[in-house]
C-alpha cells in the first residue's frame, strides 16, 4: 500500500479550493464608514502618488493627491473631489471610467485599482471625503470603549478595541497560547532564535 497516497489526495484537493485572502477588504455590508488614514491614504499611495505626489520631477499635470488643498480645489472647472458627491468628483470619474484613455491610473502603469478599492473611494467621497493628516501629526484623543458581545474575553481596555474589530469582521479570537508557545514567540521576536531548554523550563515553572 502506498503510504503517500492520502497526502497526495489532500494536496490535489487543496489545489482545487478557491484562493483565500485573509487580508481581503471587508464587504460594504460589514464596514459602516470609510476612514481616510486606514482605507484611502494607502490606496492613493499605492496607485496615485508616483505620478501625483511630492516629487515635482515625476508629477503629472501639476496635480498632487497628497495635499488636501490640491485634492479639494477645482482644476479646469472640474473638482477633483466634491464631498458627498462622488459622481461630480473628477477623482472618482477617472478611477471608475471604462475608457482606457481617460481612466486612472493609466493602463500602461500596470497598477490598476481593484473594484473594491474603487468602491472604497466612492464611499469615502459620498460619506463626506474626510481628510486627516498622518496620525503622527494628530493630537491623541481619548476614545470611548466600544461595546462588544463577548464580555468574558476582554481583560483590559485595549482588548475591547481588538474584540470589537474582530466581531465587526465576524471573526473569533484565537485560543490562548500555552506557555511553551509564548516563550518561543517572545524569544523569536526579541532575538530571532528559539529559546534554550533552560529558558523554557525556567519560564514553565515561573508562576
Amino acid at each position: 500500500m502506498n503510504c503517500f497516497l492520502p497526502a497526495a489526495l489532500i494536496a490535489a484537493w487543496l489545489l482545487l479550493l478557491p484562493p483565500f485572502d485573509c487580508y481581503a477588504s471587508p464587504s460594504d455590508d460589514t464596514r459602516e464608514s470609510i476612514d481616510f488614514a486606514r482605507d484611502i491614504r494607502p490606496l492613493l499611495s499605492k496607485h496615485c502618488l508616483s505620478c501625483h505626489g511630492q516629487d515635482p520631477a515625476s508629477r503629472k499635470a501639476g496635480l498632487r493627491l497628497d495635499i488636501a488643498d490640491h485634492v479639494f480645489k477645482k482644476r479646469d472647472r472640474r473638482s477633483i473631489v466634491v464631498p458627498y458627491q462622488s459622481t461630480d468628483s473628477e477623482l472618482f470619474r477617472r478611477v471608475s471610467s471604462t475608457d482606457t484613455d481617460y481612466r486612472m491610473p493609466p493602463v500602461s502603469t500596470g497598477n490598476p485599482l481593484a473594484e473594491n478599492e474603487i468602491t472604497q473611494i466612492r464611499h469615502w467621497i459620498d460619506q463626506g471625503a474626510n481628510w486627516k493628516r498622518h496620525w503622527s501629526f494628530e493630537t491623541p484623543e481619548p476614545q470611548a470603549i466600544p461595546a462588544v458581545q463577548n464580555l468574558d474575553w476582554p481583560r483590559n481596555k485595549i482588548d475591547f478595541f481588538i474584540l470589537s474589530r474582530l466581531e465587526e469582521q465576524q471573526l473569533q479570537p484565537s485560543s490562548e497560547a500555552d506557555k511553551r508557545t509564548l516563550i518561543r514567540r517572545l524569544s523569536l521576536d526579541l532575538t530571532g532564535l528559539p529559546p534554550k531548554s533552560s529558558e523554557v523550563n525556567r519560564f514553565l515553572h515561573d508562576t
